[in-house]
């Protein structure tokens, strides 16, 4: 069954490694009949500090930029985002753009007597992948993942995304042509069977 699937380049640069991974992505998923369209973050005009939090009735009012990328999240069966990993998590470009657009009454819902909000964005999937300049088995090992769980628990999984995986890709700096083509042909590979 064919796909609607967004990608989105966290990574504040065009020519970097996180936009290779999110163009072999695309080719293998449209190869196999995905639609796809895609978010450069940095080309977005906003503001990345939430001001005033989620207050009711005194949120930040949406850019039209944000206002499009949640109409392009809403059209999405499957995320792919692509960021480098940046003392310990993403671009704060990147995290103000979340921060920004998973507002209540999009993302999610509170309601009264209930602990836990509805999840708006169930029925959705994303694929996560990570580079980084530290080596992958120090980032699992010593760093044990963390960051890892904060997007499966607290962002994405708080709103309802199922199956979130990841991918990890370090260390970058150290990296050959060849492993970088490796890399690629995997991540086609997971286009091909929109994963």
């Amino acid at each position: 069954m064919a796909k609607n699937i967004l990608l989105i380049l966290g990574h504040p640069s065009e020519k970097s490694f996180c936009n290779a991974l999110i163009s072999a992505y695309q080719k293998g998923a449209e190869n196999s009949g995905a639609t796809c369209k895609t978010i450069y973050i940095s080309r977005l005009k906003f503001d990345v500090n939430l001001a005033d939090g989620y207050k009711t009735g005194e949120a930040m009012q949406l850019e039209a930029d944000l206002r499009d990328a949640q109409q392009l999240i809403t059209w999405a069966d499957h995320l792919v985002l692509a960021y480098p990993n940046w003392w310990g998590f993403m671009p704060a470009i990147t995290k103000g753009f979340f921060d920004r657009i998973f507002l209540p009454g999009f993302a999610f819902k509170n309601h009264s007597g209930k602990i836990f909000p509805e999840k708006l964005l169930a029925g959705k999937s994303i694929r996560i992948m990570v580079t980084m300049d530290t080596p992958k088995w120090w980032f699992y090992l010593i760093y044990r993942a963390s960051q890892y769980q904060i997007l499966k628990d607290i962002i994405f999984g708080y709103v309802g995304f199922d199956p979130i995986r990841f991918s990890t890709f370090g260390f970058i700096r150290k990296s050959t042509d060849e492993i970088r083509r490796k890399w690629l042909n995997e991540v086609e590979q997971l286009g091909k069977q929109f994963k």
